[in-house]
């Protein structure tokens, strides 16, 4: 192995005593795997103390160069993966894919200089990049509606995902959470589920309506003919749902009526209807959705339209509520 090799083994080993979830870790792996591969090709770099600000910003460059999935860590995954059938390849990379990168080779340089493995951090005078953000898309209640009309209530996987869909869109959870959960989370007497998070031992509670009580008793009498399973929405072998399993039920469904959805879309929707509808306010909002502050949540979801706007405005319209 390289140097650059057991250093990035020794980074996540780091990561995994952390806790982070397994998506984190991914994300890093692959990253960080990838740059290494282009200092090596490229540079002939195999040590990080060699690694210099104008490597990475070299990298940053080619990024924006190369085409999606033009290039892979492993050439065995390209066997595997066929990266070549997909719809984007070769497509250029978003400065939001991109900007992710920088942050995970960030993390990776900062942990090798706080470890004093390296005298010089080459990241440290390296900006980020702030990509444009898109607006959150809110579905209309008729969008939602042809989504989950799309599911048959009388197949287990489909009901599932109609369940989880629901759930989402009612509590603003995550799709990790709602795959994640056990029937001793639900408390129907108050309507409210403990969201348990390993990473960090934290717990917090999100609340349900009256509707989400009566489909969760449905669901649940549902589920227990088929399954013994410790989850809540398990596969119909009783283990736990693998998370894009769940990303592509619910992808399929939307694609059937042509609507381009995926459960994190549910869970801004949940935000967005939550403030503009409910009238809730952003501390509130922060601690349903476990967002470490009320200044990230406004940051998440002050992108609205001026058609979401005005409707907001409507509900509080001096004239319209004061008697004058």
């Amino acid at each position: 192995m390289t140097d650059i090799e057991i250093q990035l083994d020794s980074f996540m080993l780091y990561c995994d005593s952390k806790h982070l979830s397994k998506k984190t870790l991914t994300s890093y792996e692959q990253t960080l795997k990838l740059f290494t591969f282009y200092l090596q090709h490229e540079f002939k770099i195999t040590d990080p103390v060699k690694v210099k600000s104008a490597h990475i910003r070299h990298y940053i460059k080619y990024l924006r160069e190369r085409g999606k999935y033009t290039v892979v860590a492993k050439e065995t995954s390209r066997q595997i993966n066929h990266p070549d059938h997909r719809h984007d390849f070769n497509k250029q990379i978003s400065d939001t894919t991109i900007a992710n990168y920088l942050r995970n080779i960030k993390v990776f340089f900062n942990f090798l200089y706080a470890e004093r493995e390296l005298k010089v951090n080459p990241v440290e005078n390296i900006e980020n990049i702030k990509p444009n953000r898109k607006k959150k898309t809110l579905l209309s209640p008729e969008e939602l509606k042809k989504v989950l009309d799309t599911f048959d209530l009388t197949v287990f996987h489909s009901y599932r995902t109609w369940m989880q869909s629901r759930l989402i869109l009612d509590t603003g959870i995550r799709a990790s959470e709602c795959c994640d959960l056990l029937p001793d989370n639900i408390d129907f007497k108050n309507k409210a589920i403990l969201i348990e998070n390993p990473k960090n031992n934290q717990q917090r509670y999100v609340y349900f309506g009256f509707k989400m009580s009566n489909d969760l008793k449905r669901w649940m009498q549902y589920r227990d003919r088929f399954s013994d399973s410790p989850y809540l929405f398990p596969t119909i072998r009783g283990t736990q749902l693998d998370l894009r399993n769940f990303e592509r039920s619910l992808k399929q469904a939307g694609n059937k009526v042509g609507i381009n959805i995926h459960p994190h879309l549910l869970r801004n929707n949940f935000a967005k209807y939550y403030l503009i509808e409910g009238n809730g306010d952003f501390a509130t909002l922060s601690r349903i959705l476990g967002h470490s502050s009320p200044d990230v949540t406004m940051k998440a979801y002050l992108d609205f339209t001026d058609e979401e706007i005005g409707r907001k405005y409507q509900k509080h319209s001096p004239l319209s509520n004061l008697d004058l």
